[in-house]
């Protein structure tokens, strides 16, 4: 890639970041603020909170990337990408009220791009040589999708959740628990401790096609726990973290059959989870194929990422008009 700098901004959810990208696409600064914290108490994220964090928060941490980056001068990046959707609504709003007016002030475009887009081009970040083709598992808090990626922009979905996410059946299940929030990390730590063959959870729509469902999953722990409960906690997390991995890694080693896909990449806050990273790049070395396993920082909600895929927008088409309204359904254009 190349062009000017690039300035990302994402608050689609309870992370407030900005990134500074230069051509290649190499990140010169990345700031995340979390929000953990002032969620964990509720159990998940209140929106109205969310909200209210990205207004104290966005502008320090726009100034510490600029900061960090070395970005002086007027202006001091050659564009603004920000989130524009999926996500919550307040929140989304926020972002691009702050990207849209330092564009104008700068003089500079500004590109609205999408969240899970952005996702997609994390890897590129962290492995700027990718190979095309590849199936890209996308594992979040709000999304779980099987996408076949022929090129930058040149997407194909497979497979997604007919019901709930991945990500969410984590919380649910570790608030269930009591094991806090966010539930992934919770769950993953606990589970190391745990036999995953202890409770036989179903694996909903394993042996058909690409799409998942994890609903049935979450009322079968609470119906396992209901029954004994003096079972181990950590039998009963690591049980049910080996039912999402299952699941998901035969998703994606069918898509990866299917499409003659060059190899598996994750995408996404839970690709974070250590067996889902350990059983993905198992399955790739036993097929001979690239496991393409992001950085952690790459796996969460980053500025970073969302300052790539906007790099990559402008350089193939025109600026996003300065109307653009956050959609908190945006979907991500798939090729027919």
């Amino acid at each position: 890639m190349s062009g000017p700098l690039v300035l990302g901004i994402e608050t689609s959810c309870d992370e407030t970041a900005a990134a500074v990208l230069a051509p290649g696409p190499r990140v010169l600064a990345s700031v995340v603020s979390s929000q953990v914290d002032l969620h964990a108490r509720f159990g998940g994220v209140v929106p109205e909170l969310a909200g209210r964090a990205h207004l104290e928060l966005l502008a320090p941490v726009v100034a510490e990337a600029l900061e960090r980056a070395g970005a002086v001068g007027h202006p001091p990046v050659g564009a603004v990408a920000v989130t524009s959707g999926p996500g919550l609504m307040g929140s989304l709003l926020v972002g691009l009220s702050h990207a849209k007016a330092l564009a104008m002030a700068w003089g500079v475009p500004f590109i609205g791009v999408n969240h899970l887009e952005g996702h997609l081009f994390a890897s590129l970040l962290d492995h700027p040589d990718l190979e095309w083709p590849l199936v890209v598992l996308l594992v979040s808090g709000g999304h779980t999708m099987v996408v076949a990626v022929e090129g930058l922009g040149r997407y194909r979905l497979l497979g997604q959740t007919i019901d709930d996410a991945a990500g969410e059946a984590f919380d649910k299940v570790a608030r269930f628990l009591g094991l806090g929030y966010p539930g992934g990390p919770a769950i993953d730590r606990v589970a190391r401790d745990g036999d995953p063959t202890a409770f036989a959870f179903p694996r909903a729509l394993a042996d058909h096609g690409f799409d998942f469902s994890f609903s049935g999953l979450k009322t079968a722990v609470v119906r396992a726990v209901e029954r004994a409960p003096e079972a181990n906690t950590a039998d009963v997390a690591a049980s049910f973290q080996e039912a999402v991995v299952d699941v998901l890694v035969t998703k994606a080693v069918r898509a990866l059959e299917a499409s003659g896909a060059r190899g598996i990449c994750l995408a996404g806050g839970v690709a974070a989870n250590s067996q889902l990273r350990a059983r993905v790049e198992q399955a790739c070395a036993e097929r001979g194929v690239a496991a393409l396993v992001p950085s952690l920082a790459m796996c969460t909600d980053n500025a970073a990422m969302i300052a790539a895929a906007g790099q990559w927008r402008l350089e193939h088409g025109a600026p996003s008009p300065l109307d653009l309204g956050a959609d908190p359904n945006l979907e991500l254009a798939f090729a027919r």
